[in-house]
């Protein structure tokens, strides 16, 4: 929670849902998400819900090997349901070495990955290819927020939305919270645009973006990366403290 001008602001985690089922691929596209949500606000539930799929084989697979994300929630969610046929996989623990290990090689991954969408992006910008240069710049977005997920939890959640990955990162560090601001109607409306680049900017031929829109969500994914250089390198170092 925090006050700017008067006002209270306040950020709340969503609640992550894991769904294991035999053949995840029949809700590939046609996920039901709204439908679950929907039932969920009927019981009163407000906060926004994450819906994550997974097979059975990749659930066990990556709980044995260690995926802590998955390994805090066996040992630390709730079951809402079971049907009694799949037995909750053991957990193997991680070391603290181990970990960092892991966590250094996701970001030097996806960190450098995103670095490289933004020079495409630079590229497309001084070539005035506005529509593309938008897009680009929302992949270095999504692959800075991915570089902090995996970096704190192993887990690279599938999302493109840059509002639901902004919410996961400030669950994660505070620092996340004035990075993309949405107080004035421009804020929301310069955001709303590199949101909506991810599927608009490609398919959309009525999507419209400028040189001065595309320049100011440029320094705030510059602050984004900084911002997230900065606390993985420091979450990464925490792991030393453990050795």
């Amino acid at each position: 929670m925090r006050r700017h001008s008067g006002i209270v602001y306040e950020y709340q985690s969503d609640y992550d849902i894991l769904i294991v089922i035999k053949d995840p691929r029949k809700y590939e596209h046609n996920y039901p998400q709204e439908k679950i949500a929907k039932k969920a606000r009927s019981l009163g539930v407000r906060t926004d819900l994450s819906i994550i799929f997974h097979s059975v084989w990749a659930f066990k697979r990556t709980v044995n090997k260690g995926f802590y994300f998955f390994a805090d929630i066996i040992q630390e969610g709730t079951m809402l349901y079971s049907s009694g046929r799949v037995p909750l996989p053991e957990i193997k623990e991680l070391s603290i070495r181990e970990r960092k290990y892991y966590a250094q090689k996701d970001f030097d991954n996806w960190f450098e990955s995103a670095e490289n969408f933004y020079s495409l992006y630079k590229y497309a910008l001084d070539n005035k290819i506005y529509k593309e240069a938008a897009f680009l710049l929302h992949q270095a977005t999504e692959r800075l927020y991915t570089t902090v997920s995996l970096t704190f939890t192993g887990y690279k959640p599938k999302l493109h939305d840059l509002e639901k990955l902004g919410v996961r990162a400030q669950t994660l560090s505070d620092e996340f919270k004035d990075i993309f601001p949405k107080e004035t109607q421009k804020e929301r409306d310069l955001f709303d645009l590199l949101k909506r680049a991810y599927v608009e900017a490609r398919y959309n031929m009525e999507y419209e973006i400028t040189r001065e829109e595309l320049e100011y969500l440029a320094e705030r994914v510059k602050l984004l990366q900084a911002t997230a250089e900065k606390v993985c390198k420091e979450k990464i170092k925490s792991f030393e403290t453990c050795l």
